[in-house]
């Protein structure tokens, strides 16, 4: 009789252990996950802000650079897939198309000097400067937090408790590939005295 409690005492505290185990790596993913899901609740909050900036500034562009409806209509394009984007990943590629777009306005806005001037558009220019590097430094904390949970999704034996608990791995946001490529700098126009 007494071995028969003894068995049972020590089946319950290997259960016990197990299942605390179990709990204890569950909770862990799940406050990871939530990690990511504020980081990335910053980052849409940063791009959503950008959006909105970059619609005023079009607009004071417009009234003097008529012309560049393509760069417009890009923006608008990258505008509307950033409005209509509903995942991370979805996001993360409207993201890449608007700073595409951002980059051609800029090209735009260097074409016409006497924007610079123009007291909204300088103050706009000013609100997106300061969006764009919170946005860095939100994707940057988002990074951070992806690579966190994913490698306790990857790592033994968490690869075994996101398995059978369905947690996959978060995507990073990653710069697009236009942006690797080192800006031409021509001074060629311009004169020496």
């Amino acid at each position: 009789m007494k071995r028969g409690l003894i068995a049972i005492a020590v089946v319950a505290v290997l259960l016990l252990m197990v299942g605390g185990c179990l709990v204890g790596n569950y909770n862990k993913l799940v406050t990871m996950k939530e990690g990511v899901s504020q980081a990335w609740a910053q980052v849409d909050n940063q791009l959503q802000r950008r959006a909105s900036l970059i619609g005023n500034l079009v607009e004071t562009v417009k009234g003097t650079a008529m012309q560049e409806q393509q760069v417009f209509g890009q923006i608008a394009d990258a505008r509307a897939r950033m409005s209509g984007a509903r995942t991370p990943e979805a996001t993360i590629e409207a993201g890449r198309a608007m700073d595409s777009a951002i980059s051609r306005l800029l090209v735009v806005v260097e074409n016409y000097p006497e924007l610079k001037s123009n007291s909204a558009f300088v103050g706009l220019m000013d609100e997106l400067a300061g969006t764009e590097n919170r946005l860095a430094t939100e994707r940057q904390r988002y990074n951070q937090q992806v690579q966190g949970f994913n490698v306790l999704v990857k790592r033994f034996p968490g690869s075994l408790y996101a398995g059978m608990f369905g947690f996959k791995e978060s995507p990073y946001y990653q710069i697009p590939e236009d942006a690797r490529t080192t800006p031409k700098v021509d001074f060629g126009g311009l004169k020496t005295p």
